[in-house]
């Protein structure tokens, strides 16, 4: 089995490490030439986790995303979700015909405000039985460091799934297989909205009994969104305190790895969205997501009010202390 990987930040680079420590030999897409050069001469990634090195005679990298997806077999694709569109935009739409597509990203594509597998479906007929994800609690940087993570593999042909998790599996990674490919994605979308709250929390200087309540509460908004999402059959089959729900939610408002809980505490600290954008330099997917589950949720109808409030703050220049005030309120 041929993997590809589409991306080189923080996330691909380290699944790339994964599937290299397990002799996997991979195709990788890396946009910039200069990238290229230094990874085959210095053996890392120079811009992100660089401490990771890696076996060069396993990694073909190359800047032509088409002959990357050509020589694989399953394509990894792992580059933040507002810039999906414009990587794959010059590929032609029988490009993914007879390949499996995995999913590292944790966010939903905003100008079009789908998922990955909608996209995917819709611009290269990508059916769901050939799509699957790989999703969290997993920091890049302790992948990096071989701590013990646990990922968590989903699709609906779930054999499939499971071979694609064996060639994960190493002595810091545990892996886990589930069929719930739609409700993942969400969550995994949803966690980073509340860590990024779970920052300007900090950042306000609220206290750790205030962000337990205020995680106790976004699981019970994210799980209700869920609901709503993949209905009753699924719902009923799926444990939502397990690790790629309640784990990652947990993980990503805690830890000071996540992007998205920086961000979120630099907007309590004062700064401004942009500033922020500007001094992080990496992309929080919670900013755009905030506001494509704002809109997905129009229609759906969940009850939601911590996920609005922080899009009020992110988009509609509600002032962060206002916003808590009023999340104060809610909690239970």
């Amino acid at each position: 089995m041929q993997f590809g990987i589409i991306g080189s930040g923080t996330w691909a680079t380290a699944l790339a490490k994964i599937l290299t420590d397990n002799n996997n030999p991979i195709q990788w897409w890396i946009r910039n030439a200069g990238t290229i050069r230094h990874m085959q001469q210095r053996r890392h990634n120079p811009h992100y986790l660089s401490s990771a090195y890696f076996n060069t005679s396993l990694l073909t990298l190359n800047n032509n995303v088409a002959e990357v997806i050509d020589a694989s077999d399953v394509l990894l694709i792992a580059v933040p979700s507002a810039f999906v569109e414009s990587a794959l935009a010059e590929l032609p739409a029988d490009s993914f015909n007879g390949k499996k597509v995995m999913s590292a990203i944790k966010g939903i594509l905003p100008s079009c405000n789908q998922l990955l597998n909608d996209y995917m479906f819709d611009k290269f007929n990508v059916e769901l039985d050939d799509y699957f994800t790989v999703l969290g609690p997993c920091h890049a940087e302790e992948v990096a460091s071989e701590k013990l993570s646990y990922l968590t593999f989903s699709g609906i042909d779930e054999k499939m799934a499971d071979l694609l998790a064996q060639h994960f599996h190493t002595e810091y990674i545990n892996t886990v297989v589930n069929h719930d490919v739609i409700g993942v994605q969400y969550a995994a979308v949803l966690k980073n909205i509340y860590a990024l709250g779970a920052g300007i929390a900090h950042g306000l200087e609220y206290g750790d009994n205030f962000l337990s309540v205020y995680i106790a509460n976004a699981a019970d908004e994210m799980i209700s969104f869920l609901k709503k999402v993949v209905g009753d059959k699924v719902c009923n089959q799926v444990n939502y305190a397990s690790s790629v729900y309640l784990g990652d939610l947990l993980v990503t408002c805690y830890s000071l790895y996540s992007r998205n809980r920086t961000f979120g505490n630099m907007l309590g600290k004062g700064y401004s969205v942009r500033s922020a954008q500007l001094e992080l330099n990496m992309v929080a997917e919670g900013y755009n997501a905030s506001k494509c589950i704002f809109i997905s949720n129009q229609e759906l109808g969940a009850n939601m009010p911590v996920a609005k409030t922080i899009y009020e703050i992110l988009w509609q220049q509600l002032s962060t202390e206002d916003g808590f005030r009023r999340i104060e309120a809610i909690l239970a």
